[in-house]
């Protein structure tokens, strides 16, 4: 059985009982021993990513589900060079963020949460509120007032309160830790890391539908970090599993309006600054303080990965490009499709594109 989560600062270990986003002491949780990849222990009777239920930790957690997972891994082609897409925006709320959701949310029950709270620019807030719906949880779901209309309806529509906070995402993120720190439960996606091995889930579907191999690329948008740490996390289980012998080249891509761990790695730092917001219609990624940016940078030491940011014309150009393929996608989404000039040809293949949101979530 899986370890519960350790502060990343004191090593202090998840409690047992309640639901608290942080340490006491100001640490973030994380794993230091991962949930195991256990094809062994697969259940094919459970809907979508649960039959990998065995790897999500430990604890009787209940399914909560929507029927997320299982996306399509469709190959296309970038100058005349292959490259597969994982249509995460296939998912039940329209984005990759349902498989975190899932398994969050049966977390909070498991631990008998009746209510919490959320903050998000859109889709995290959407998702949480559709499973927090799905298992009878009340949600309140902080959003900034800049946020696209069509999440903010969709978080309305599941019946979650929303609250919207004038300013940039980080000030909807400290509103929503004055509540948390009143005692109401913060569902963070961002914070909490139990859906860590709802995301590890793309990493899983990617090998088997690449007949057991890994890609030789990786490409997902960076914005708090949970896909691809989630990502990296996937992966590494499934060679310390001996399913595969490599991880892939890790790349995470950012705007340039707002690239806290981009700056980072140019520097050759762990350590994250934080950088002046602009605007950029890459809203999903627009995230100040990152809360795994500094464990994604330990993880891309030694050629494993870099970071990428682009710009919004670059950005545009490539949210047109995709969709003239067929591939509607918001435009945080279209961010790994516009690091592919920097990609093909350059790094290892296969390569894999993880195509996070849909495009009927925002407009540009």
């Amino acid at each position: 059985m899986a370890m519960l989560p350790v502060c990343s600062k004191c090593g202090k270990s998840y409690p047992d009982v309640g639901t608290p986003y942080k340490c006491s002491c100001g640490g973030v949780y994380d794993y230091i021993e991962f949930p195991a990849y256990q094809k062994d222990q697969f259940d094919l009777t459970l809907p979508g990513l649960w039959k990998y239920r065995s790897s999500f930790g430990p604890g009787a957690m209940p399914v909560v589900s929507l029927g997320e997972g299982n996306t399509p891994l469709i190959e296309t082609e970038f100058n005349s060079q292959p490259v597969w897409l994982k249509l995460e925006y296939l998912n039940p709320t329209a984005s990759y963020k349902d498989r975190g959701s899932a398994v969050l949310t049966s977390f909070l029950v498991s631990r008998g949460v009746t209510s919490a709270i959320e903050d998000s620019s859109g889709n995290a807030g959407a998702s949480f509120a559709a499973y927090a719906a799905r298992a009878g949880v009340e949600g309140k779901i902080f959003i900034p007032s800049s946020a696209s209309g069509p999440k903010r309806h969709q978080i309305e529509a599941y019946g979650a309160k929303v609250h919207l906070i004038p300013g940039p995402r980080s000030e909807a993120a400290r509103a929503v830790r004055e509540e948390a720190e009143n005692g109401q439960t913060y569902a963070s996606h961002a914070f909490m890391p139990f859906g860590l091995p709802g995301i590890a889930t793309i990493a899983y579907e990617i090998v088997e539908q690449m007949d057991g191999k890994a890609p030789g690329t990786v490409i997902a948008p960076l914005g708090h970090g949970g896909l691809l740490y989630g990502l990296i996390q996937g992966f590494t289980a499934l060679r310390k599993a001996a399913v595969v012998d490599n991880e892939p080249f890790y790349v995470g891509v950012q705007t340039v309006g707002c690239a806290p761990i981009f700056n980072a790695f140019q520097n050759h730092e762990f350590t994250l600054r934080e950088p002046i917001e602009s605007d950029t219609i890459a809203e999903g990624v627009r995230v100040s303080s990152p809360v795994r940016g500094e464990a994604i940078l330990k993880r891309l030491t030694n050629g494993r990965g870099c970071i990428l940011a682009v710009n919004d014309f670059q950005l545009k150009k490539a949210y047109l490009e995709i969709a003239e393929k067929g591939f509607f996608v918001e435009p945080t989404s279209a961010l790994v499709w516009a690091a592919l000039p920097e990609i093909v040809g350059k790094n290892p293949g296969p390569i894999v594109l993880i195509l996070t949101g849909s495009g009927l979530k925002t407009q540009i």
